[in-house]
């Protein structure tokens, strides 16, 4: 059977999207095929603004998301496969969905928790965070 994480990724970042708020992603920079600027990775991890607004040529597809985008005013195209996301969620509200691990990866280097996001800007506005629903 085919993996639920693409759809689920699609999903979420459409219900984000529509919700009015902007969908960010937690991606394990170490796995294969990642394609970030690194200078952003911060403990194997970094965070993705995959917003409309935020970037060009966006592709949610089933074995990876890609898009242009710009980093420190600078241009590149990022790649993640579909499995290196480890979560999705919304920076306003910190709504949205951990992918375990059990679905697409497994064993000793796969991620426990995925790190909690980044803080809303300052200057007004909760601290996004996000919860483990089970």
């Amino acid at each position: 059977m085919k993996s639920r994480r693409p759809y689920l990724l699609r999903a979420m970042h459409e219900w984000i999207s529509e919700s009015d708020c902007t969908p960010h992603i937690v991606v394990d920079a170490g796995i294969a095929g990642v394609e970030v600027p690194l200078q952003y990775v911060r403990d194997g991890k970094i965070v993705l603004n995959v917003s409309w607004n935020a970037t060009a040529h966006l592709k949610l597809g089933n074995d990876e998301l890609s898009f242009s985008g710009r980093f420190g005013g600078v241009g590149m195209t990022v790649r993640v496969p579909v499995d290196a996301v480890l979560a999705i969620y919304a920076r306003e509200t910190g709504q949205g969905m951990i992918f375990t691990d059990d679905e697409a990866r497994s064993g000793p280097d796969a991620p426990k928790e995925p790190p909690p996001p980044e803080p809303a800007p300052k200057g007004g506005g909760r601290r996004a965070t996000l919860k483990v629903v089970k």
